[in-house]
């Protein structure tokens, strides 16, 4: 299918002029269309045989799901009509992957990503499963009312009962194919998604942000729950739920604060159904002056940034900037609402913390929300600026290419990669893929690099897909929710050279959770000084003739040991330093000069 009909462009367009909200028209009419000119369009389905589509990512591996996780129905064929067995989440450590299910979690040891090793596949009903990891202790989202305290699937009947668990759990994984249980923390809303934050006076501790947006479970159940209005005495909306465990002794984990941070007023205004969904869904208006809404009483995710006592709250109606610099108290300091947005859903960084993107879950990700005929600022990324801890709104961001109606697709959970000089993140769509953006300019962010699979099957939809994509030590993991664990990597392209990739392969983290972000810092390497080389290359941020001669003289130094290469660097740092004052990119040569002058005290 291609846009011949200039009506259907004008029609294109008037959709997308619906939804200007708070961001200058202007950032929104710079939005492309989505367009359906994309090798990612019309891809054949299938669960394991789908057609695929890639630009500047490969796929290094992937590997399936077990048997355990794969439901059957009665005539034992495989049933995917439900959540009850799709992979969420990811958490890393070391050469281990935790990956999040509904109902349990497994761990791979992917030392060799080429082939993965699943050391286990841990059975237990959750209704979320997000895993966070710190240490030898692996923290376990569970939210759904049927969860059990002994973790069995069989559900828990009772409107009371001392058997159900809803919070999060711990789990000992010290042994990785023998996770032990060790502890929990059971919440009056439960845990849709929690995020790990540390102590900055006392190691011995961590702290957990608990995000529960269930209802609120009977007080006869778990003491002090409080199904009443949040701005009521003692109610359980309205507040994040904030639990400190000892490290040395998780069973004694317990809730130490419910921290009220959401602002107090109405919801804000967003938008209804999708203008071509608006025929089928139309009802009669309901008689009566209209009610005002309450605003939101829960955050979806929480990403912390401990580098900046700072937090990204996604809180359904709302984007809050905190600070955490006493993480008991987390305290709000701006906030901000989009009538584009239909649920704040996650929270995303730069690694200076001037610019953080929020994404928009409209639909709830079982929705297919990339259709030609969605407006671009719906369901998007929107990336906003961070000054004197103000919140300043710039561009949206939405996957480029039209996905079909059996594709649910929508914005979801990415990370940084840590290309110096640059913002970019890799990024979930569920069924669009993995996207791979580049956010440097907050007002023209440009995709680089993506990854696509054809619908699960071509006449239904089923929940699939890429439930988050996240950079680590090299490589690019993303939890498919139905086709298990898939492993990529960035191949140099017109937007990423080879010596960028090496740079950001240079930083290795020891750990990882996607919502407790760490602050990337790049090692002294040739790579990262010949990186911002190519980057003044291609953004003509220095003479070509002053580009060409560092190269040479990197190349020559690099040939060099001892004392002899640290004058060689020494000397190309000095010649370099002066450029600045009359190059297009100041900024750029500096770190250049910094990066080379790093290289020169290097052992």
């Amino acid at each position: 299918m291609s846009l011949r009909s200039s009506g259907r462009v004008r029609m294109l367009a008037a959709i997308a002029s619906l939804a200007l909200g708070s961001v200058p028209t202007a950032l929104v009419a710079q939005l492309p269309l989505p367009t359906t000119n994309d090798p990612r369009v019309g891809l054949g389905a299938g669960l394991t045989d789908a057609e695929v589509a890639a630009k500047n990512l490969r796929l290094v591996s992937n590997s399936p799901k077990p048997d355990i996780y794969m439901p059957r129905d009665s005539a034992g064929n495989l049933d995917l009509g439900g959540l009850t067995y799709a992979n969420s989440d990811l958490a890393f450590r070391g050469n281990y992957v935790f990956q999040g299910n509904f109902s349990g979690f497994q761990i791979w040891d992917v030392s060799d990503p080429r082939k993965p090793v699943r050391k286990v596949a841990y059975l237990c009903a959750t209704g979320q499963g997000d895993p966070s990891i710190h240490g030898n202790l692996l923290f376990i989202s569970a939210e759904g009312p049927g969860n059990r305290i002994d973790c069995g699937t069989q559900g828990v009947q009772d409107t009371v009962s001392e058997e159900r668990f809803r919070g999060v759990r711990i789990f000992d994984v010290s042994d990785v194919a023998n996770p032990k249980p060790v502890g929990w923390i059971q919440s009056c809303r439960g845990s849709h998604t929690h995020t790990l934050v540390p102590d900055p006076r006392d190691s011995s501790v961590i702290y957990v942000y608990i995000s529960g947006s269930a209802g609120i479970r009977s007080g006869q159940e778990l003491e002090g729950c409080l199904d009443v209005p949040p701005d009521s005495a003692g109610s359980s909306r309205g507040r994040i739920d904030v639990a400190r465990v000892p490290l040395d002794n998780p069973a004694e984990a317990r809730v130490v604060n419910g921290a009220r941070i959401f602002p107090a007023q109405p919801r804000p205004a967003s938008h209804g159904a999708a203008p071509g969904d608006t025929t089928q869904r139309r009802r009669p208006a309901a008689a009566g002056a209209p009610r005002e809404r309450p605003g939101p009483d829960q955050c979806h995710d929480i990403t912390v940034y401990p580098a900046i006592d700072r937090a990204g709250g996604a809180c359904g109606g709302y984007g809050i900037l905190l600070d955490i610099s006493d993480p008991v108290n987390p305290r709000r300091i701006d906030f901000a609402a989009d009538t584009n947005f239909a649920f704040w859903h996650s929270a995303t960084f730069s690694n200076d913390g001037s610019k953080v993107v929020f994404t928009d879950e409209w639909g709830g990700g079982t929705q297919p929300r990339c259709r030609v005929t969605d407006p671009l600022p719906w369901g998007a990324d929107a990336i906003f600026t961070i000054a004197d801890n103000q919140l300043t709104q710039h561009a949206y961001y939405k996957l480029p290419a039209a996905q079909t109606p059996q594709e649910n697709c929508v914005a979801h959970n990415g990370s940084l990669i840590p290309i110096p000089g640059r913002d970019v993140m890799a990024q979930g769509w569920y069924q669009g893929g993995v996207s791979v953006m580049d956010f440097t300019d907050p007002n023209h962010p440009v995709e680089i690099a993506y990854f696509d699979r054809g619908p699960v099957d071509s006449t239904r939809m089923y929940i699939a897909g890429s439930w988050g994509a996240y950079w680590y030590n090299g490589y690019i993991y993303s939890s498919a929710i139905a086709r298990g664990l898939d492993i990529l990597e960035l191949t140099p392209s017109e937007f990423l050279t080879q010596n960028e990739i090496d740079a950001a392969r240079s930083v290795v983290l020891a750990e990882f959770n996607p919502q407790s972000q760490p602050r990337f810092v790049w090692p002294a390497t040739f790579s990262l000084s010949r990186a911002y080389l190519d980057q003044l290359e291609r953004g003509q941020g220095l003479a070509a003739d002053r580009i060409a001669q560092a190269r040479r003289d990197l190349d020559a130094a690099e040939r060099l040991s001892g004392a002899q290469r640290q004058q060689a660097l020494t000397r190309l740092a000095s010649t370099l330093e002066p450029l600045a004052a009359n190059a297009a990119d100041a900024a750029r040569v500096r770190l250049l000069v910094q990066s080379v002058r790093d290289l020169a005290a290097a052992r």
